[in-house]
């Protein structure tokens, strides 16, 4: 059960619906966030919630059976828009674009990668300064001041920025310099993670899904950040790991069009890490555009071959305006539909 409380509710208010819950033998959780406040009730036994809804205080009460409550669609019909300011909203019935390099590598790279993305429209870019490396003596990221450096050059652009934290201790320096959070695939479930940036941040936070996770618990993920306090929530298809070998994971496009009917959080879709294989991301990602996806992030370089990692999936810039041509055509397609 999900109550939203009205936003000028009083404390006796408030107290009295927490007890009448609690006589329901409901375990009662209040949920507060940038947007709203909220009762979360646990419980089995069956009632008409007209029997409560009533009560002052109340804005609005749902029955979701899922344990994944408040990023359900069952409570919350409108769906979520992330607005990053400047005009640039991640919505429903909309298309984002987010692209860049897998690793920040300097300010020459940066500033010829921003100069790319305005000449082809795109407001945001993707890139990492601190990155989860399978062998530990790989390039492992710029950090912190190459974020910095980074987020002056696309804030001058005008271009907003999506980065993966990868532990607690980065949240709040990155703070500042973050328009988009990013969770990789290696911490989504990484709770005490997702519970921290419910707490301490109000940014954007796009969750990726797990290396071999099932869409429900990418759901789960999500509902720790939003019971956390942060209701500013994306998520991401980056495809999963199975017994095929011929591609670096399984791009899961089901997930796309089941996460749009179970969540009103933006979907998104990543074919760079969802096939791995530079030929194949522009029919993925066209793919996902018609499966319902409301962003698309890729991976993109001058030059992939000296790319300080995943090159292998990483489009130069000629096949990037390509695509991100192709990819607004099948948007405006799909939307004529």
């Amino acid at each position: 059960m999900i109550i939203q409380f009205e936003q000028d509710i009083k404390e006796s208010q408030k107290e009295a619906i927490i007890n009448r819950i609690k006589g329901l033998k409901y375990k009662p959780t209040e949920v507060k966030t940038q947007k709203g406040d909220y009762l979360i009730g646990i419980g089995k036994r069956n009632f008409d919630i007209r029997s409560i809804g009533h009560m002052d205080g109340i804005k609005d009460i749902h029955i979701v059976s899922e344990d994944y409550k408040l990023v359900s669609k069952k409570w919350k019909v409108k769906a979520t828009t992330i607005d990053l300011g400047d005009g640039i909203v991640i919505e429903d019935g909309g298309f984002q674009i987010m692209a860049g390099p897998c690793s920040i590598e300097g300010e020459d790279q940066i500033r010829k990668t921003i100069a790319h993305l305005k000449e082809n429209g795109v407001s945001i870019m993707r890139g990492g300064v601190f990155k989860p490396r399978s062998s530990p003596y790989a390039f492992r990221g710029m950090g912190i001041e190459g974020l910095e450096l980074w987020y002056q050059l696309a804030k001058e652009a005008g271009i907003k920025i999506v980065t993966e934290v990868m532990q607690v201790s980065q949240i709040e320096e990155m703070d500042p310099y973050v328009d988009i959070y990013q969770v990789g695939a290696r911490n989504t479930q990484n709770f005490n993670l997702l519970d921290e940036l419910g707490k301490n941040t109000d940014k954007p936070v796009m969750i990726k899904r797990g290396i071999s996770g099932t869409i429900d618990e990418l759901l789960y993920s999500a509902e720790y950040v939003f019971s956390a306090g942060n209701e500013r929530l994306l998520l991401c298809e980056r495809g999963i790991r199975t017994y095929e070998k011929a591609t670096r994971n399984t791009m899961d496009l089901n997930a796309v069009a089941v996460l749009k009917e179970k969540t009103h959080l933006p979907v998104i879709a990543d074919p760079s890490h969802g096939i791995g294989i530079r030929d194949f991301v522009e029919p993925i990602a066209l793919a996902s555009i018609m499966a319902g996806a409301d962003g698309v992030i890729y991976e993109t370089h001058e030059k992939p071959e000296e790319a300080y990692s995943d090159g292998q999936q990483t489009l130069n810039f000629p096949e990037s305006a390509k695509l991100i041509d192709r990819m607004k055509k099948t948007f405006a397609l799909r939307e004529s539909f």
